[in-house]
C-alpha cells in the first residue's frame, strides 16, 4: 500500500513508488490520501506480508528510509491522510500476518518531489523488486 498526495511535494513518494512498481509482478496499491478505501482489496488478496509506504517525519536526514516499528508510530508525524496510519495498521493486522510501515523522511511537503526523495524512492523500488527488505534499517 503506497500512501501519499501527488500534489504534496515529498508526500508524493508513495504514489511515485506505486507507479514504478505497477508493471512488476508485485501487487501494489496506490492509495492516494485515503488508504482506508483500499482495505477490502487487502482483505480479498490476504497477503502474508503487507508493506505500507509513506512519507514520515521521523527526524532524520531527508530521503532516509526506515522500517518504523509499531511502538514508534505514535510519537512521530506521518503525512496527512483520511485515517491515521496506526489505526489502519491495527485494522489490517486482523487480516494480514505481517504489516510493516516503511517511512521515507521528507524534505518538503509542497511543490515537486525533492531530488533526495526521488533517489531514495528509486532505491526502495529496487529493494522491493529484489525482495531485499533486510537492506532497510529499522528506526531506533
Amino acid at each position: 500500500m503506497c500512501i501519499g498526495n501527488r500534489e504534496g511535494g515529498d508526500d508524493a513518494v508513495g504514489p511515485y513508488i506505486a507507479d514504478k512498481l505497477k508493471d512488476s509482478d508485485i501487487d501494489v496499491i496506490d492509495c492516494g490520501t485515503n488508504p482506508e478505501n483500499y482495505t477490502s482489496i487487502v482483505k480479498q488478496k490476504k497477503p502474508e506480508n503487507l508493506f505500507i509506504i509513506d512519507a514520515a517525519d521521523i527526524g532524520i536526514q531527508p530521503g532516509k528510509i526506515r522500517i518504523i516499528p509499531k511502538e514508534k508510530i505514535g510519537v512521530m508525524h506521518i503525512s496527512t491522510h483520511g485515517i491515521p496510519v496506526p489505526v489502519l495498521m491495527n485494522y489490517l493486522e486482523q487480516y494480514v500476518e505481517n504489516v510493516v510501515l516503511i517511512g521515507i523522511q521528507p524534505k518538503t511537503m509542497s511543490g515537486q518531489m525533492s531530488d533526495p526523495i526521488i533517489k531514495s524512492a528509486n532505491k526502495l523500488v529496487e529493494i522491493i523488486k529484489n525482495k531485499e527488505f533486510d537492506k532497510i534499517k529499522i528506526l531506533i
